[in-house]
């Protein structure tokens, strides 16, 4: 390559992810009087993998994520620094006394561009949506939904 040109080639990428994860055992463990406090903890803490939150929301057992992702992370290293990071934090915070740890694993998948507004918009409601429908079988219909094969030994088990 001509040394003259070096640098004039770049890669575009847009990542999308819509991220779920519980707390351990199912605790209701995020106070709702709360979350806001940790909803800008993690907002800080994806800041610093520069990834960018869109909508961050969910129950006392729950979490929705809903993020622009830096292309440069793995799913996997990105998640260990949400969980890792936040747990720690929660453990600490007397807000969150009943908090024990987030559960093993979680769901992540990619969405569009013409997806996020309805994306964030679900997440947005989830307080008004789990009037009706509890975490397992939301959580079931969304792995359904994206052809995940769930494995009734390890579903919502700690």
């Amino acid at each position: 390559m001509d040394n003259d040109k070096k640098g004039e080639y770049m890669s575009y990428s847009k990542l999308y992810f819509h991220f779920i994860f519980r707390t351990k055992y199912n605790l209701p463990a995020i106070d709702i009087m709360y979350e806001r406090e940790l909803y800008a903890y993690m907002m800080g803490i994806i800041q610093n993998t520069s990834s960018k939150l869109l909508r961050i929301g969910g129950m006392p057992d729950h979490l929705h994520l809903a993020v622009e992702m830096n292309p440069q992370l793995s799913v996997s290293y990105f998640m260990q620094q949400l969980k890792g990071s936040s747990s720690k934090w929660l453990g600490e915070n007397p807000h969150f006394p009943m908090f024990r740890g987030w559960a093993n694993g979680y769901a992540a998948f990619s969405f569009s561009k013409e997806g996020k507004n309805s994306i964030c918009a679900y997440i947005r409601q989830q307080k008004e949506h789990h009037r009706q429908t509890s975490f397992a079988d939301e959580y079931r219909s969304i792995l359904l939904d994206n052809e995940c094969k769930i494995d009734e030994r390890y579903f919502l088990k700690d």
